[in-house]
């Protein structure tokens, strides 16, 4: 439910088209008649990069954070 309202609370509220969401643009990508699968996965990719970058980097932390919630 929160995936849906993060796609459609933006495509509500935004007129223009600078200001639109990453999972606004990847939709309009596949809007056409003949949607390009390649350019999609493409978008998809792109814009999970930062989030898998920044977990990949800060991987320990977040392991230790989970180890220290654990009382054994």
């Amino acid at each position: 439910m929160n995936s849906w309202n993060n796609y459609l609370w933006p495509l509500v509220v935004l007129q223009s088209p600078s200001k639109q969401t990453i999972p606004l643009l990847i939709s309009n990508l596949g809007a056409g008649y003949t949607p390009d699968y390649g350019v999609i996965m493409t978008a998809i990719v792109i814009a999970t990069l930062p989030t898998a970058l920044v977990f990949f980097l800060m991987q320990r932390h977040f392991v230790a954070g989970m180890m220290g919630s654990v009382k054994g």
